[in-house]
């Protein structure tokens, strides 16, 4: 069977302000790039918080590989490393096709330093959301990136007092164009009876609520769908489908609202992809902070699994700071 030359190197990114969400602040984003002969790249972008393996699990992955890989051993990494999976099966799938601007036939040790990751990428196959800062810099923001053309936006929510946030909620609302769409995040950290009062406040105003997205802890999956058949406003699951065995077993035990999918983190994608087109799927596809090595491929998973043209949740660049470039040379 058929080696690749195998290298990889790590990446930190800080984010401009640090990112504020239920699940505590986020202050560094660090994953790995992965080169594989023929120059194809792939991103481990791990959010162990969210369900991934961790950034030292990766490594340790990687590190225990050999100088050369097989697509065998690529397509035996376990359940238990999806950005793994993710990061190497992008890689492979990149391998001597000429996207980054290198051919196919013998690869050059030079060939292998790249600037990449900070490249410029084509338009995104579906129109972007674009992520908010939370609290009260949603107010100051929202315009800025209209100017920039989006017309979706994220707000993260049960992050402060629920008083707090419903008050800024009705100026952002009363403040945003009839044409936007917004996005509601919790990151599972409201009650059930706060839930139902978020719920309740976004089925009777005039604003575009898009969804409600991950009310209640991964553990109240039955309350989410009680949740979901007595409001008018949607509910997208998001932590609770964090992978791609997750997401199975949501669908299974009856879920057919709205998933929202995070490509980096979700697992292998030939097999993510022969789900979606299975089941035909309400998928909202989300970034995880990753550099545009791993965005192109999620981006690509998008333009052929988005069915209801969905705004794709990759609206992040302001929230970070250019990325280092890592100096591959592969054995």
């Amino acid at each position: 069977m058929r080696g690749y030359r195998f290298d990889f190197r790590c990446y930190r990114r800080r984010f401009l302000q640090p990112l504020v969400t239920n699940h505590g602040i986020w202050h560094t984003r660090e994953g790995i790039i992965v080169c594989l002969g023929g120059c194809g790249y792939g991103e481990i972008a791990p959010i162990s918080w969210f369900g991934s393996e961790t950034l030292e699990e990766a490594l340790d992955f990687c590190h225990q590989l050999p100088a050369e890989v097989t697509e065998e051993m690529i397509f035996s990494i376990p359940d238990s490393l999806p950005a793994c999976q993710f990061g190497f099966e992008s890689a492979l799938g990149g391998i001597g096709n000429g996207e980054w601007g290198v051919g196919s036939g013998e690869v050059k040790d030079e060939d292998c330093n790249t600037s990449l990751i900070s490249s410029p990428l084509p338009p995104a196959p579906c129109p972007s959301a674009s992520l908010l800062p939370s609290g009260e810099g949603a107010l100051s923001q929202w315009e800025r990136l209209w100017k920039q053309g989006y017309r979706t936006f994220k707000w993260k929510i049960g992050v402060d007092a629920i008083s707090n946030e419903l008050e800024i909620f009705e100026l952002l609302t009363r403040s945003l164009p009839p044409a936007a769409k917004l996005r509601l995040d919790a990151n599972g950290g409201l009650s059930y009876e706060e839930a139902k009062l978020w719920l309740g406040i976004c089925d009777h105003i005039p604003a575009n609520i898009e969804f409600l997205e991950q009310p209640l802890p991964v553990s109240q999956f039955s309350a989410m769908l009680e949740l979901s058949a007595n409001f008018q406003t949607a509910i997208a699951l998001d932590e609770s489908v964090a992978t791609l065995q997750q997401l199975e077993n949501c669908f299974q035990q009856g879920w057919r609202g709205i998933f929202v999918i995070k490509p980096g983190i979700a697992g292998s994608p030939s097999r993510l992809r022969d789900f979606c087109q299975k089941h035909q799927i309400d998928a909202v596809f989300s970034s995880v902070f990753e550099t545009e090595i791993g965005r192109k491929a999620a981006l690509q998973l998008a333009a052929e699994l988005s069915l209801k043209n969905r705004a794709v949740g990759f609206g992040i660049n302001h929230f970070l700071e250019p990325t280092e470039k890592p100096e591959f040379k592969c054995p």
